[in-house]
């Protein structure tokens, strides 16, 4: 059959429509689950039966039902099939993690209030549409990274970013858990961590060369128990979470709390504070063995609270100056036999993908890592464009492509004068839905190295969670369809046949309360006259 308009989003693999009547959703209708899928069955009664008031109990006897179950033989572990008549509703996965995705499409076909908290409407049925859908991602990497160093986040708000990222069948968390300006988990043998490094004194306002701040201090952090509550919330999901961890840059909240992590014999550590501006910071840490014994400390507690595959280490905006002035920086170089403070920034990585290894995990970082030689093993985060994704995949290494010119969603999503806070290149939503993460300059064997692809949110100019869903949504929806769906090459791609489920699912995003960019430009309340940012001209380099 021709497959039908469909308002879901990301768009299944397949879709066809039926000729009967739909599935009626009615205070009969009860959830027969099927062994491995009782997880699922308790979170549609508690979001479905929540936004519909009816109880779906579980099935007995004859009554008309939603059924769940595991069929392995679907196809990759993440598929899924929705068929749906009059007499049930089907949901099969190929596994729990393809279930639940089956279940959000189920959630979508019910219509936006099915996204609500509680009852809006006094209807005693809801009609999912007859329907085959099959389905399956093009990826096993669809990520979002979420800044909370820059400005903090406190635990609901991370919790409702998972809950926003499983709507659109996004499935790695990249947590950006430390930098200069903050650092926001606890490490229980280093409490100063936290004590000094999870607050600073003021903040600038708008991009750095503003001449305004916020007078008052800020800061926060998630205690061990936080982290764990929001691991297994993310679990429950099917979402993974992946910490990042900076080294050897971006670590001034971290030698403010013990300044002998700095290059003591080229500055006065002691009298660094926690950063209160933006930028590339010149304090990073010292490649000395007491570094190296303090952060796997860190890593230790790390790796007991987060059971990912991947640790992300950062690795990126490194400057070498400290260390080309720096006596025992120097000296290091030499007795390691290396070329340069390059190859210096390669061991110190170096060290900890050995040290992940060992311990069953797998490093990754920011494309600098490539600088002075990759480590062994490791995985990089693309977001220089393209070109060190392309240089890692060819070098056999595994790639999540995230390049700023497309799928940094702190960049400005038009070119108007009402834009907040207007940060590097317009990306508008139609631009992030021709982003194509496999660069063709791969074959496809290097294009197998490439796990997928992220979107990346960095919060130097988004000072609460309403600014964070401005810069957001809805470019999220046209990434998570990039992300997951089959799409032809970006020029073929229909953005009008998008746009026209985008009307549906704006209405999804109101239930949900998030305060994404309206499609004719930001609201009164959403603009930020007079803060200054940081536009760049005319479309971004392609590579």
């Amino acid at each position: 059959m021709t497959p039908p308009n469909t308002d879901v989003i990301p768009a299944p693999l397949s879709v066809e429509t039926g000729d009967g009547q739909g599935f009626l959703l009615d205070a009969g209708t009860g959830i027969e689950a099927g062994p491995g899928t009782e997880q699922v069955a308790r979170w549609l009664r508690a979001t479905v039966g929540a936004a519909t008031g009816l109880p779906l109990d579980p099935h007995t006897g004859d009554a008309r039902r939603v059924r769940l179950g595991i069929l392995p033989a679907l196809g990759g572990p993440e598929a899924y099939r929705l068929t749906a008549d009059a007499e049930r509703v089907l949901i099969e996965g190929a596994s729990p993690a393809g279930l639940f995705w089956g279940a959000q499409t189920f959630r979508q076909l019910l219509g936006p209030d099915a996204f609500r908290r509680a009852p809006v409407t006094r209807r005693q049925e809801w009609e999912v549409p007859a329907v085959a859908i099959h389905d399956a991602p093009r990826f096993r990497w669809r990520g979002l990274m979420l800044d909370v160093a820059r400005h903090f986040m406190p635990k609901e708000g991370v919790l409702r970013y998972l809950d926003l990222m499983a709507a659109h069948k996004l499935n790695v968390f990249h947590f950006h858990l430390t930098d200069d300006q903050g650092w926001r988990i606890r490490i229980e043998r280093h409490p100063r961590l936290t004590e000094i490094g999870s607050w600073r004194a003021r903040t600038k306002t708008g991009h750095r060369a503003s001449p305004l701040w916020e007078e008052k201090p800020h800061g926060g952090y998630y205690t061990q128990d936080d982290i764990r509550e929001i691991v297994a919330y993310a679990a429950e999901r099917h979402i993974t979470v992946v910490p990042e961890i900076d080294v050897p840059g971006h670590s001034q909240a971290a030698i403010a709390a013990y300044p002998e992590l700095g290059n003591t014999d080229v500055i006065d550590t002691d009298a660094l504070p926690v950063w209160d501006t933006w930028g590339i910071n010149p304090n990073v840490l010292a490649p000395t063995d007491t570094t190296l014994r303090f952060y796997e400390g860190v890593f230790e507690e790390v790796l007991e609270l987060f059971p990912s595959e991947f640790v992300h280490v950062g690795g990126d905006e490194c400057p070498k100056d400290q260390w080309r002035r720096s006596g025992t920086a120097q000296a290091r170089i030499r007795e390691l036999g290396l070329a340069d403070e390059d190859e210096l920034q390669s061991w110190f990585i170096g060290h900890f993908d050995a040290w992940l290894a060992a311990r069953g995990r797998r490093l990754i970082g920011w494309d600098e890592i490539l600088e002075g030689g990759l480590a062994k093993g490791a995985a990089v985060s693309s977001w220089r464009g393209y070109a060190g994704g392309i240089a890692a995949a060819r070098a056999g290494h595994d790639v999540v492509m995230c390049p700023e010119q497309q799928v940094y969603l702190d960049h400005r999503q038009a070119p108007g004068p009402d834009e907040p806070v207007p940060i590097g290149w317009v990306r508008t939503l139609e631009d992030v839905y021709r982003f194509e993460p496999v660069p063709p300059e791969l074959t496809p064997e290097e294009a197998r190295h490439v796990l997928g692809t992220q979107a990346n949110v960095w919060t130097e100019v988004m000072e609460d969670h309403a600014r964070v869903d401005y810069q957001t949504f809805p470019r999220l929806a046209a990434f998570a369809e990039v992300a997951w769906s089959d799409l032809p090459a970006p020029a073929e791609r229909d953005f009008t046949a998008f746009e026209h489920r985008m009307a549906a699912h704006y209405r999804r995003l109101d239930a949900l309360g998030v305060a994404y960019r309206p499609p004719a430009g930001p609201l009164p309340w959403q603009r930020r006259p007079g803060v200054l940012g940081r536009p760049k001209d005319g479309p971004p380099p392609s590579r």
